[in-house]
């Protein structure tokens, strides 16, 4: 008798909480039934980016795995560089039914200001194993130069 009062107790003490829970849980429920599968599939994008400088250029690695070069583009304006593209689902729908889905998915795009010193007639562009890799060649008089000084 005195176990099944504690037992009482006990569940009185966490009903509050149970009851949330399931309205929660009641919530996203109707929330994500009634949106489309393509919605819970199609996010936002960003690819990310490394920047690095050299002696003789200005390097960036976009990371996009998943990808392949024709998936990609890159393009000058101006001095803003332009990376765009898409990653599309790659998910098979019909006998599946997706709980959590952790990996983005939708069209990017990735715009850098470029300095002055960079040589945009020079620009290369790379794609190897996910990562595309883009050389921004410096301008030979904005190279950092030594020049040794006679001491007199």
């Amino acid at each position: 008798m005195l176990l099944e009062r504690r037992r009482r107790d006990y569940d009185d003490l966490f009903r509050p909480f149970r009851d949330i829970q399931r309205t929660i849980d009641r919530i996203f429920d109707e929330t994500f039934r009634s949106l489309g599968r393509e919605e819970l599939l199609e996010t936002d994008f960003i690819p990310a980016v490394d920047v690095y400088e050299t002696d003789n250029s200005i390097n960036l690695d976009i990371e996009l795995p998943g990808l392949d070069k024709k998936d990609v583009k890159v393009k000058v304006e101006g001095n803003v560089l332009t990376i765009s593209g898409e990653k599309k689902t790659e998910h098979e729908k019909k006998d599946r039914n997706y709980r959590v889905i952790e990996r983005s998915y939708g069209k990017f795009e990735r715009s850098f200001m470029l300095p002055d010193i960079v040589d945009t007639n020079k620009i290369k562009a790379k794609f190897e194993k996910g990562i595309l890799k883009i050389e921004l060649p410096k301008k030979e008089e904005a190279k950092e130069k030594v020049v040794d000084v006679e001491i007199e």
